[in-house]
């Protein structure tokens, strides 16, 4: 075993290294990444838009959930969390309604983590909200990595989610399963059509467009 005398110096470091401007560098990032953050959330996150138009406002990005077909709504910020971009991911959610709100900042403030989990707690069984710390990582003179940490979750999601991948498909969902895991594969390699990368034992299949509103689907009627 090494001894500690040989670990390297892990540091925290501004985002700004990474990403000087939180809308010009680090929203297009994001979404470009988006199955990274999808990764902590046991989403499989497809960007749909950045951008979005919601009334006078504009949601950073809206993307899909292919776990579930469920909209989700990204707000992020540098810094602290404050009250005007609470303010707005209650505006886009309502706007767009969307079923899954992810918040991420450098910082979530005591008191916006406890307005999330009392959120959680109050709204319905199919809307969830969520917190992400985003950090910037260095060992030594490494280059930087990014890292996401998940600080709000809604209540029993982790078990429903582990509860969903657990189960047995059937030998019809089984055959589903592998129809699209062979189909998202050459539309994401050959293609660069999709960032999807796992296949669902169901008998459809949707994907972002690019164009808010439209879809393309495919299913076994």
């Amino acid at each position: 075993m090494p001894s500690a005398t040989n670990f390297g110096e892990l540091k925290l470091l501004n985002p700004r290294v990474a990403w000087p401007n939180e809308a010009r560098d680090f929203t297009p990032w994001l979404a470009h990444h988006i199955t990274n953050l999808g990764l902590v959330l046991d989403m499989q996150l497809e960007l749909t838009a950045t951008e979005t138009r919601v009334g006078d406002f504009c949601l950073d990005i809206l993307a899909k959930d292919l776990n579930s077909d469920r909209q989700v709504i990204i707000e992020n910020q540098f810094g602290p969390t404050n009250h005007d971009h609470l303010g707005k991911l209650l505006t886009y959610a309502a706007g767009i309604d969307a079923t899954a709100v992810v918040w991420v900042a450098e910082e979530i403030r005591e008191e916006h983590r406890e307005a999330l989990e009392w959120l959680n707690r109050r709204t319905d069984a199919d809307t969830h909200f969520f917190a992400v710390v985003v950090e910037v990582i260095q060992i030594d003179d490494s280059r930087p990595a990014p890292r996401f940490k998940p600080v709000v979750f809604p209540n029993e999601w982790q078990r429903a989610v582990r509860d969903s991948t657990e189960r047995e498909p059937s030998p019809r969902a089984e055959s589903y399963r592998r129809f699209f895991q062979a189909l998202i594969d050459e539309l994401r390699e050959t293609y660069r059509f999709t960032g999807a990368r796992l296949g669902q034992a169901q008998n459809w299949y949707s994907f972002a467009s690019g164009v808010w509103g439209f879809w393309y689907n495919t299913n076994f009627a």
